[in-house]
């Protein structure tokens, strides 16, 4: 479906009313698209790094001169024009700041895409969004050109881990002739001297396909426009100064993948426009890796999923770590336990502020504040939005009580790329988006996320929640992490499940269900317990409930 054909729908569309609304209120700087932050940022951070990897520092110029070169190859030499979709399949590398703003320079549209994924994903991804071309690690050539003569992509960009320190061959594929492949530094060296695209996007227009993780069927891309990142921007923003002026940019260590809204809100937009500089992390899986990376720089602030956070305090070197710079620590992508948050802060005498939001909503939604943070809530919600928490009918429920959250707001997406009825199935006819997501909303404005929708276990007619069994479970001192699911029963319709991972392999199931009746109504102390010795979860660091199903 072309760019075009979509943003008349998004413009004419009244359901999005209230958000046009509000982006226009929201962008004080008057910003265009969101390449008029971009270049700001150049301009007032020139001479600043805004990036660091693996012992490589890239100032803001660099990020400027090189997107610029890329961009300028982009349209002249490879002929794609304004709202052609391009993917980027990279690790956290430099590389990756530089294809996607030269990506949206070029007035082309960002597909992120998960290094990780199968043929069967890729496949998917690619044929779905429609994309021309993309930008991969060299790694995942073979794979590619095993998927890429089912889709659209006309040119591939490669790029080796250090190839912006010095550049590397083309790796060797057996792509048809009609597919370009060429380096991404020599993409850069032909764009050199060649103009910008002359027609530049707006706020209305399409700037990121940010594909779901596929959990409740197949990946669907949210359109997220440039007026939707200003917002979200502008959203943490305001949020943060009301706290007394505390922002969420730095120096920054950033384990997070760029591919995921999470790590792309908040490093390539987030701390990118504020002049910040993000360590980007590529495998942060390897603990001890991003543990040398911490000892070596006097980071300010640290994003993470609960997984990560329990995995570094397990570490035998985390106590190592120089933690007197630590300003804050931000949680989100997945639940967040309340144990692990105080164990968090007590070891890093720092503060740990846990936020919510989602690929449709930009990552933004609610957000504690450092001085008045409250563990076991995602905080208050971000200006320039409505929220309401709706029963099974739709009906508003009253504060304290449990509803589905739906939401408004200039950071809600356009809809899902492509697809007309799941768009109307999850925006209602007054443009509110619903998350799925069950929560509470709390004294003083505070709200907390129960858990989601689809992960409730109904025993013997009882709602029953997985992250609250799942943070008395972790309360014990002898369980890691764990996972709570449900599973058929002949008597109670479902029964709870919990799968745990154990410090020292000798916990027992009665030990852990005496413990939980302690602190939960028997219909919710776990009728069946794994040991396992590891829990799935996805490259975020998210626990795939799904699979342990």
């Amino acid at each position: 479906m072309p760019n075009g054909s979509l943003n008349m729908t998004y413009n004419e569309d009244h359901r999005f009313d209230f958000a046009r609304k509000q982006i226009n209120a929201i962008n004080k700087e008057n910003y265009t698209s969101v390449l008029d932050l971009f270049e700001r940022a150049c301009s007032e951070f020139s001479d600043s790094v805004a990036f660091t990897c693996l012992g490589q520092d890239v100032t803001f110029r660099e990020i400027d001169e090189m997107s610029a070169s890329l961009a300028a190859y982009l349209c002249s030499e490879a002929g794609l024009e304004l709202g052609d979709r391009v993917a980027i399949q990279l690790p956290n590398l430099i590389q990756y700041p530089v294809a996607a703003w030269g990506i949206l320079r070029a007035g082309l549209v960002l597909v992120n895409t998960n290094p990780l994924y199968t043929e069967r994903e890729l496949r998917h991804q690619f044929q779905d969004s429609g994309a021309k071309a993309v930008v991969m690690l060299s790694d995942f050539v073979p794979t590619a050109s095993r998927v890429i003569p089912d889709t659209d992509i006309e040119l591939v960009i490669t790029t080796g881990v250090f190839d912006l320190m010095e550049a590397q061959p083309a790796p060797e594929h057996s792509l048809k002739e009609s597919v370009r492949v060429v380096t991404l530094p020599s993409a850069i060296e032909l764009g050199k001297g060649k103009p910008l695209q002359k027609n530049r996007p707006t706020l209305k227009d399409l700037a990121v396909l940010q594909y779901t993780g596929g959990t409740t069927g197949v990946a669907k891309g949210a359109m997220l426009s440039h007026g939707n990142i200003i917002a979200c921007v502008a959203q943490g923003r305001n949020h943060l100064a009301e706290d007394g002026g505390e922002t969420l940019s730095g120096l920054l260590i950033a384990p997070l993948p760029i591919y995921h809204i999470f790590g792309f809100s908040l490093y390539l937009c987030g701390n990118f426009a504020a002049g910040g500089r993000s360590v980007l992390i590529p495998n942060p899986r390897d603990l001890d890796g991003l543990l040398d990376v911490m000892k070596s720089v006097p980071f300010t602030g640290f994003a993470a999923v609960n997984t990560m956070l329990v995995g570094l305090m397990a570490n035998s070197r985390f106590d190592e770590v120089d933690f007197s710079n630590l300003r804050w620590t931000i949680a989100g992508g997945a639940a967040l336990v309340p144990d692990v948050a105080y164990r968090w802060e007590s070891r890093t005498n720092s503060r740990l502020i846990e936020g919510y939001g989602l690929s449709e909503t930009t990552a933004n939604l609610t957000l504690n504040v450092p001085s008045t943070r409250r563990i076991g809530s995602v905080g208050k919600p971000l200006g320039f939005q409505e929220i309401k928490l709706v029963d099974g009918s739709g009906n508003v429920v009253a504060d304290g009580e449990e509803g589905e959250l739906w939401v408004r707001g200039p950071q809600v997406m356009m809809g899902y790329w492509g697809r007309a009825e799941a768009t109307d199935e999850a925006i209602d006819a007054d443009g509110f988006f619903k998350t799925g997501d069950i929560a509470v909303k709390q004294e003083d404005g505070f709200y907390k996320i129960v858990d989601r929708l689809k992960d409730m276990i109904l025993v013997s007619g009882f709602n029953v929640y997985p992250n609250e069994i799942e943070g008395v479970l972790c309360s014990h001192p002898d369980v890691l992490e764990c996972a709570v699911v449900g599973v058929q029963d002949e008597q109670s319709g479902e029964a709870v499940k919990a799968f745990v991972v154990s410090r020292s392999g000798n916990l027992t199931e009665e030990t852990l269900r005496n413990a939980c009746r302690n602190e939960l109504t028997a219909y919710k102390v776990p009728k069946y317990v794994e040991f396992i010795d590891e829990l799935p979860k996805s490259n975020v660091g998210k626990i795939l409930r799904r699979e342990l199903r």
